[in-house]
């Protein structure tokens, strides 16, 4: 079992980031949280601090390649980070009219390249010292693309396979990179939905989940169990079977 105790933390400013964040706040554990809104940052950051943490915290969109990369090195050299969530993410529905080419960009801009900006200048730092551990977040919706939010289950798709892949690249090395896998929790981004979420859980519970696999360094973080042996179902069912189904599915709003 892996006992953290320099932890990067990406999209800490609510939903998942937040609950995880006070989940490994605690005395002796380094919290370096990012963030795009300051407020919400600076509250968590208290909360933290309460718990006995050691915060430092910052305001960066992590489309920001630049200012983050910067950052997070200057953050490392300084004590050495033994685990980065990179959690940041956006969702969008389209209530059935489809997506616009803004929305599509702001989505994958903040849901890949925001995880690449992330573990980019990490990876190699980690690979030189021989240990480290990386989350990359995905979601279950990224096991079978379906309509509603297509740019959301694809960017979690491509999440989800870069880190399967990165996973075998480092391993070698002693380094560990999991990928999380969520259903329907309870957060900002799922609170715009109008419809009956099976399996639904607490943030709170979710981080727990997530804590303990990446103590264990596991693989792939994919919970809860029911609805993603659900999405593995789907994947595996004939494309024409499929189709029919989720012509009938619910939309997220727009």
């Amino acid at each position: 079992m892996k006992n953290f105790r320099s932890i990067l933390l990406t999209g800490a400013g609510s939903g998942l980031g937040a609950a995880l964040a006070r989940r490994y706040a605690a005395p002796g554990v380094r919290l370096a949280l990012i963030g795009r809104d300051e407020s919400r940052l600076a509250q968590i950051a208290a909360e933290c601090v309460g718990r006995g943490a050691m915060v430092e915290h910052a305001s960066i969109d992590v489309t920001d390649q630049p200012a983050l990369a910067a950052w997070i090195a200057a953050s490392d050299e300084a004590q050495p980070f033994d685990l980065v969530i990179a959690n940041a993410g956006v969702s969008g529905g389209t209530s059935g009219l489809g997506e616009s080419d803004d929305q599509s960009r702001r989505i994958f801009a903040i849901n890949l390249d925001g995880v690449l900006n992330t573990i980019d200048p990490i990876l190699p730092r980690m690979r030189r010292r021989g240990a480290g551990t990386v989350a990359l977040m995905s979601s279950l919706a990224s096991f079978r693309g379906l309509p509603g939010a297509p740019a959301y289950g694809a960017s979690k798709a491509a999440v989800r396979v870069l880190g399967e892949a990165l996973r075998g690249d480092y391993m070698p090395s002693g380094v560990l990179v999991s990928v999380i896998c969520p259903g329907f929790v309870v957060t900002p981004m799922t609170a715009r939905n109008r419809f009956h979420m099976p399996f639904l859980m607490t943030a709170e519970r979710a981080a727990e989940i997530m804590v303990r696999g990446l103590a264990r360094g596991r693989a792939r973080i994919a919970f809860p169990w029911p609805m993603y042996a659900l999405a593995r179902l789907i994947a595996a069912l004939p494309a024409p079977l499929i189709d029919l189904v989720a012509a009938r599915l619910p939309r997220k709003g727009a």
